[in-house]
């Protein structure tokens, strides 16, 4: 595990890169993960090993995750300061331009990054991602005032509250990976992305970048706003993967794999160095 410095307030990021079967010259394909994950879920739902055929992997923890720095303040996750981190890493990896793949937060993510400077991206791929503003996510996502749960009473009373909630209880993996968080960073970040702004429709559709957004059909929080994507952004192509909710659809890894590979191919020609 590497790590990259964010050269506006010293966030460490850490990264990995796996390099590709297919030797040296490799295009680089980042993959960014999302809310209270880490980059070991690549791994885990089973992306790594047909993507490294063709690809060189880079596996950022966005800020707040994995074993990147964790910071308790809510404005260290502007959305401005993880773009500079993205940036950081591919410095770091020593990558001057990328395939992004983000899902979720990792999405929102790519969609501010190339709206920075799309220079940096061949193509972009975004899974049940959203430009619009973010106020109330989490709560819809999760229940009404999670973040300030979190806050209070840790993972154990956020997971507490989710399963009252529910009217369940929360299955063990995703127990497993909250509880693999920081509370008090993961409620500063989401306190924080409820203040995101979103991005201004004019500066979508200004981007000129191969792009294709897929959502699950049953992902009621974003599969209105991947359509609007598709709308927007200048010859972007829209999936549905069928049968999956926001949850479920990353972790589906043959059917979002079906869509993004050729997708990817598509543009091979633009993928040398």
């Amino acid at each position: 595990m590497s790590h990259a410095i964010n050269p506006v307030d010293g966030t460490r990021i850490a990264f990995s890169v796996i390099d590709s079967d297919a030797g040296a010259g490799s295009p680089s394909l980042l993959l960014a993960h999302g809310s209270a994950l880490s980059s070991a879920i690549w791994r885990g739902f089973g992306y790594v090993r047909p993507l490294r055929e063709r690809y060189r992997l880079i596996l950022p923890d966005l800020r707040g995750h994995g074993r990147s720095d964790k910071p308790h303040v809510p404005d260290a996750y502007a959305m401005d300061l993880i773009v500079d981190d993205v940036l950081a890493v591919l410095d770091a990896a020593a990558t001057d331009r990328v395939h992004y793949l983000g899902y979720s937060f990792g999405a929102r993510v790519g969609l501010s990054l190339a709206v920075r400077d799309t220079g940096r991206l061949r193509t972009l791929t975004v899974g049940g991602g959203s430009a619009r503003a973010q106020a109330g996510t989490f709560d819809r996502l999760f229940f009404p005032g999670c973040a300030d749960v979190l806050g209070h009473y840790g993972i154990d009373g956020f997971l507490e509250a989710w399963a009252e909630h529910l009217g369940a209880p929360v299955d063990a993996a995703t127990q497993a990976a909250f509880r693999a968080n920081d509370a008090t960073a993961l409620a500063a970040y989401m306190r924080r992305s409820d203040r995101e702004p979103g991005i201004d429709d004019a500066a979508l559709a200004a981007l000129d970048v191969p792009t294709l957004a897929f959502v699950g059909s049953e992902d009621g929080e974003r599969i209105d706003d991947t359509r609007e994507l598709s709308r927007t952004i200048p010859g972007a192509l829209l999936a549905v993967i069928r049968g999956y909710d926001h949850a479920t659809t990353i972790a589906a890894a043959p059917e979002v794999l079906s869509v993004i590979e050729p997708f990817l191919a598509a543009h091979a020609d633009d993928s040398s160095g």
